[in-house]
């Protein structure tokens, strides 16, 4: 195991992006867009779950291969890889829900349980879960990997929430912005900031596809009635110019790092 403290590495050469504001609204966004836009791509524009999955599949394994292959934090390759696995990972909950009649109580139980088992896995190699230090390749495989699990099974679990407990997008919304908001409180009150990072990390991804589905649905489903395509589009744009901001952030500080 590489033995090269936190403290050591440079933030430059980390492979996530530090945790600011803008991180979490782009995150929020991301999976706000992965929800209407598999709903889009499957449903409005007329592809279909089976080709939609593939297609965003083979789109995310190109991602994913850049963003391994890039030396450094590259924003426009990571929160690329992020949208497409926020899509991949609702399509794998919408494949095993609607397509194989999954119990949304067992996928929620079984991606929880998948997480847990990614985590331990992490920890015991690497001796932390931090995303301060994803400088080696080990590490960012398993921060993948669980990213992606996050994505299932905040997609299972926002869908049991507004949909098999009844609680509906604009509950449901609020329901899980205030237990991200506990979860912030609770980073300030020094609790482990590992732990808090990762909580709300998972309860962001039932917030944005509650958010979405709130946005996109029609009135007569509890909706605002955006339809799904406006709203990927509006998200989509608002992500386009948070991340050009941060990729120029990224290109001024591996400048001036080059120079020292």
């Amino acid at each position: 195991m590489n033995t090269l403290s936190t403290q050591s590495i440079p933030n430059w050469l980390n492979k996530v992006p530090q945790v600011t504001l803008g991180f979490w609204i782009i995150k929020i966004m991301s999976t706000t867009v992965g929800e209407t836009g598999a709903d889009y791509l499957a449903v409005n524009a007329g592809l279909g779950k089976a080709a939609t999955g593939s297609a965003m599949a083979a789109l995310l394994a190109i991602a994913l291969f850049a963003q391994l292959r890039s030396r450094r934090y590259v924003p426009w390759i990571y929160w690329l890889t992020v949208v497409l696995v926020s899509v991949v990972g609702t399509q794998i909950t919408d494949v095993l829900t609607d397509g194989l009649g999954v119990s949304l109580y067992l996928s929620t139980t079984v991606f929880a349980a998948g997480l847990a088992g990614i985590f331990a896995l992490w920890y015991q190699s690497e001796r932390t879960l931090s995303i301060q230090t994803i400088f080696t390749r080990r590490r960012e495989l398993f921060y993948w990997a669980a990213v992606l699990c996050t994505f299932a099974l905040g997609t299972a679990a926002g869908d049991l929430a507004t949909e098999a407990l009844g609680l509906g997008f604009q509950l449901g919304v609020i329901v899980f912005g205030v237990l991200i908001a506990l979860t912030v409180l609770a980073f300030y009150w020094r609790a482990n900031t590992v732990l808090t990072f990762w909580i709300a990390y998972i309860l962001t991804r039932p917030l944005g596809a509650a958010l979405g589905d709130l946005l996109s649905q029609a009135k007569t489903y509890g909706g605002l009635g955006l339809g799904a395509m406006l709203t990927s589009v509006i998200f989509l744009v608002v992500i386009i110019g948070l991340v050009a901001i941060a990729q120029r952030n990224a290109n001024q500080a591996a400048m001036t790092a080059t120079a020292r």
